[in-house]
């Protein structure tokens, strides 16, 4: 939550792969919610990262919920 909380609040959003993701869910919902599903999406990341053993691929990432 804390990692989130900073990359919501502090992240260069146009340089950013997260950044039109997170543009997107702060206009329609509240701080708190945008930091709670960012620490999720990062937290799901990490995860299959983990678990798949592949390298990380931002490309890869779906922008949308």
């Amino acid at each position: 939550m804390h990692g989130a909380r900073s990359a919501v609040l502090r992240v260069k959003r146009e340089r950013s792969p997260f950044g039109p993701w997170l543009n997107a869910l702060e206009r329609r919902s509240s701080v708190k919610v945008v930091i709670t599903a960012a620490a999720n999406k990062l937290a799901r990341i990490a995860w299959a990262v983990l678990s798949s053993g592949d390298e990380y691929r931002s490309t890869t990432i779906s922008m949308a919920i």
